[in-house]
């Protein structure tokens, strides 16, 4: 079957560490194709649509869009450069044909930008190197050149991956040049290359439909919509297709409408050919990694692979007394039928079943992965409680195998001591240490996954800001070693109630307390900390005596210490193994497990009899 070369699309996926600039580029990129109104305001961050991605300031879910440079398409894909999101990264490479790898002129390569570029040459995307952010007066171009070499001469599967261009770009301020001498004008340059060097996509324009399922969108009136790039043939609005999922089944579907993607539209087309990123609607029950194929010819292309998940949690019913005050949905049924509607679009989540009815297991790519979909379900309304994240662990030749990560920290020498101190109570090793150009040290560390959990907080608090972490999966080894809970015992509500000022003033003369005055509180939640080891059962809701004597101090304001107050991120963070997190559309409340402190007594009691 002949092979046509079709020279009017580009397909480019934008990869690079979180905080390069990626989406940055996009907008650059956008504004200088001319889509927006000369005295229109469209701000920053286009692409960032999702609520979460704007309050993060990070890129969540992979997203693609389309630009015409002349007579040429590129269709741009942005991929999101935090580590707990790799999975997005993998799932749409294979719509590319070339990469653009954005790196910080200061920073040069970090973790996730070898990752994402292992994955681009792997799938043979053609890269374009931006090194960015060229305005900034503390950039070091030069050595950040010296490491982008030597990271390819590392990951490059063959000589070809080692001819890239470089392209130096501010994409805040709109411009890119193909040499540092050049006078800054426009993005030019930079589509220039794109077309020179990022190869038209080779697909059989006229064998039968094959279409690989990259992403999924809805829409209120037509229903699912699938998008992915179409490798073999050609689609019709109206067509009879098949979808072919995991289990190789066939069901039979009439392409209802057609989609191509121009600027930040979703234009409604009579056809979408091969080379192309479309979208189809009129499918039901469709899944990312599905080929969508002609009905004379029903071909599978070949599924996404998405590495296995490193964290799991429990997801639950509510058991609290205030179940079903604050959330609109409760029931097993509801909270099991979003987790799998959640999986149809996020590829680096699993979910499972659990000896109990009311609880399901949730694994996904690290604290972040799982938080951004735990805060989705609250805001949809749901309410339901959590266990403490645990690392995934694997089970060969009778050995228990557990991931291990890279640490890598970029902070002021002060606060290495303390850090080394905490990072050695979690079974880590320093593996490499020197010191950066702006005074910063770099410091690697390898620790099992199970020793990061919790970490994050304890980093920022220690270097108050001063300080970046980022992790980077490196293996499986046998599990060994008992990480040390440094964390102290809490203050645990003794009954139900509301608390009061008084009993919060008492409380704050031992321990910090995590509730306001006239909050309703119930036993079994957890109200403070002190610094004492065990856990102590106090009564947050005790009045102040009254009596009949006026007291000459009784005009003095009392004042108190302002409550702690946890995000969902800290609350996961912070909880030991014998808690839950009770997540509501309207708060976030830590609990024990056994709310009746006669019911933890009993369970401790026996657990000291079993371990003798």
């Amino acid at each position: 079957m002949q092979k046509n070369s079709l020279q009017e699309f580009r397909n480019v996926a934008i990869i690079a560490h979180v905080d390069h600039g990626k989406t940055t580029l996009v907008d650059a990129m956008l504004k200088y194709s001319k889509i927006f109104r000369e005295n229109q305001s469209v701000g920053t961050l286009i692409m960032d649509s999702d609520p979460q991605e704007r309050e993060r300031g990070i890129t969540i879910l992979s997203k693609n869009t389309a630009i015409v440079y002349g007579n040429v398409k590129i269709n741009i894909i942005d991929t999101p450069g935090h580590v707990d999101f790799s999975g997005e990264v993998e799932r749409v490479l294979n719509m590319a044909d070339g990469c653009l790898l954005v790196v910080d002129a200061l920073d040069g390569p970090m973790p996730q930008t070898r990752y994402v570029l292992k994955t681009a040459l792997e799938n043979r995307l053609k890269p374009i190197v931006i090194i960015n952010k060229i305005d900034r007066d503390n950039s070091n171009i030069n050595n950040v050149i010296n490491d982008i070499q030597d990271l390819f001469l590392e990951l490059a599967l063959d000589a070809d991956q080692l001819d890239f261009p470089i392209i130096y770009a501010s994409a805040k301020d709109g411009y890119s040049v193909e040499n540092l001498s050049d006078t800054p004008k426009d993005m030019s340059p930079l589509f220039e290359t794109i077309l020179d060097s990022i190869p038209p996509p080779r697909n059989e324009y006229s064998g039968p439909f094959q279409m690989l399922v990259a992403a999924l969108d809805y829409d209120n009136h037509i229903g699912q919509i699938a998008i992915g790039r179409v490798f073999r043939g050609q689609v019709n609005k109206g067509d009879w297709i098949s979808v072919i999922d995991y289990k190789n089944e066939i069901k039979n579907y009439r392409a209802e409408h057609l989609f191509s993607f121009r600027d930040l539209a979703r234009n409604d087309v009579d056809q979408v050919s091969a080379g192309d990123i479309g979208a189809i609607s009129g499918l039901s029950d469709v899944r990312i990694g599905d080929t969508i194929a002609s009905v004379e010819k029903p071909e599978p292309l070949e599924r996404i692979h998405i590495e296995d998940p490193t964290v799991k949690v429990t997801i639950g019913v509510n058991t609290s007394p205030f179940s079903g005050r604050e959330g609109a949905y409760a029931s097993s049924r509801v909270l099991w039928e979003r987790l799998q509607r959640e999986l149809q679009i996020n590829v680096g989540l699993r979910v499972e079943r659990t000896g109990s009815p009311d609880e399901f297991l949730v694994s996904g790519r690290g604290e972040l992965h799982l938080s951004v979909l735990m805060e989705n379900m609250r805001r949809e309304g749901m309410e339901f409680q959590v266990s403490k994240p645990e690392a995934v662990t694997n089970i060969i030749n009778d050995k228990v195998y557990e991931p291990y990560e890279l640490l890598i920290i970029d902070t002021k020498e002060e606060f290495i001591g303390p850090l080394t101190e905490e990072l050695s109570s979690r079974l880590a090793v320093m593996t490499e240490m020197g010191a950066n150009t702006d005074g910063y040290l770099k410091i690697i560390y390898r620790l099992p996954t199970r020793g990061l959990i919790g970490f994050r907080n304890f980093f920022l608090r220690i270097t108050r800001g001063q300080g970046i972490m980022n992790t980077q999966f490196d293996s499986y080894e046998v599990m060994k070693g008992q990480v040390k809970s440094n964390r102290s015992g809490v203050l645990v509500a003794a009954e139900s109630g509301t608390s009061v000022t008084y009993a919060i003033r008492n409380a704050q003369e031992r321990a910090q307390t995590f509730v306001e005055p006239q909050v309703q509180v119930y036993e079994g939640m957890i109200v403070g900390m002190h610094n004492r080891e065990r856990d102590m059962d106090f009564n947050i809701c005790k009045k102040r005596q009254v009596t009949n004597m006026r007291k000459s101090t009784s005009e003095i304001v009392e004042r108190l210490e302002p409550a702690i107050i946890f995000s969902l991120e800290e609350a996961l963070d912070f909880v030991e193994s014998d808690e839950l997190i009770e997540i509501t559309p309207l708060n976030i409340r830590m609990r024990k497990r056994i709310l009746d402190s006669s019911g933890r007594y009993k369970k401790a009691r026996n657990d000291s009899r079993a371990s003798r």
